[in-house]
């Protein structure tokens, strides 16, 4: 259960930034959101770019309890020598992840976004394949695709920076799913 609940904060972590582009993009501030709260109508005031900041800091944070709350997940062990093949992914999923944000510009209303953010939070989870988010950048992290000697395809979430094969030796690796792990500490 605790697997099945961080899979889908990582799901969240991963594909919220599509709602706060939308929000943005149609100049959504709090105010709109709390405008019948009497207590804070003094959000009125504030400038819109703060509303953004603070839209932006919800994925930042749930990132944050997500790589605390990764230590609670089953570990294992990369030995020395078990790696053939490394590659740094950054790169790679960054452009697929950009498109995110093009649809994100072209949704006008509100059914249309959680349609499309439905239909991107389901794919999203049910792929399982890869939890690349680039807020883990933020943190430190790096997304390396790994081969390992007997052939079984490894996505690696690390602070540490691989460069060849033969450097990974990790104790703990904490595993998001079959082929998904996040080393925490490096």
């Amino acid at each position: 259960m605790a697997n099945l609940l961080f899979r889908l904060l990582l799901t969240f972590n991963a594909t919220s930034l599509l709602v706060i582009i939308f929000l943005v993009q149609q100049g959504f501030a709090l105010d709109y959101f709390l405008m019948d709260i009497p207590e804070v109508n003094w959000l009125i005031e504030l400038p819109n770019s703060l509303s953004y900041i603070i839209y932006f800091l919800v994925p930042v944070l749930s990132t944050g309890i997500s790589i605390l709350l990764s230590s609670k997940l089953g570990s294992d062990e990369f030995k020395a020598g078990t790696t053939e093949s490394i590659e740094h992914a950054n790169n790679s999923f960054l452009p697929s992840y950009l498109g995110y944000f093009f649809v994100a510009l072209s949704i006008g209303n509100w059914e249309t976004l959680w349609f499309v953010y439905g239909v991107l939070f389901l794919f999203t989870f049910l792929s399982q394949a890869l939890y690349f988010n680039p807020l883990f950048l933020l943190f430190g992290f790096e997304f390396y695709n790994i081969k390992t000697t007997n052939g079984t395809a490894i996505f690696l979430i690390s602070r540490h920076k691989y460069k060849k094969p033969d450097e990974i030796a990790i104790q703990r690796a904490y595993r998001i799913n079959n082929y998904t792990f996040i080393e925490r500490n490096a």
